[in-house]
């Protein structure tokens, strides 16, 4: 899996897609911020539509440290992201 490692506010966050896409394939995908572990983790969740390659794996890695740090600006905390809850509710039923 893709992942980046930026830095905002003097803080490291991972980043790494969500693994949720939309109806419509490759027009736009989710990423996660992810900084801690246990039950000192913090998540955050955006979308974002890919300017340059479709793929996800390769628009991750086209995106500048500067565009992942104004997507970050845009994210939502775990508990108001409606992709963590999607998350959460697959979780809950197995994985699927």
């Amino acid at each position: 899996m893709a992942r980046r490692t930026i830095e905002v506010e003097g803080e490291r966050w991972q980043v790494f897609p969500s693994g949720r896409m939309t109806s419509y394939q490759r027009d736009e995908f989710g990423l996660v911020f992810l900084q801690g572990t246990g039950v000192d983790r913090i998540r955050r969740f955006v979308r974002y539509a890919p300017q340059g390659a479709p793929r996800w794996d390769a628009s991750l890695g086209e995106l500048t440290d500067a565009q992942l740090q104004q997507l970050f600006a845009h994210s939502q905390t775990e508990w108001t992201s409606p992709v963590a809850r999607m998350s959460a509710h697959r979780a809950e039923r197995g994985g699927r």
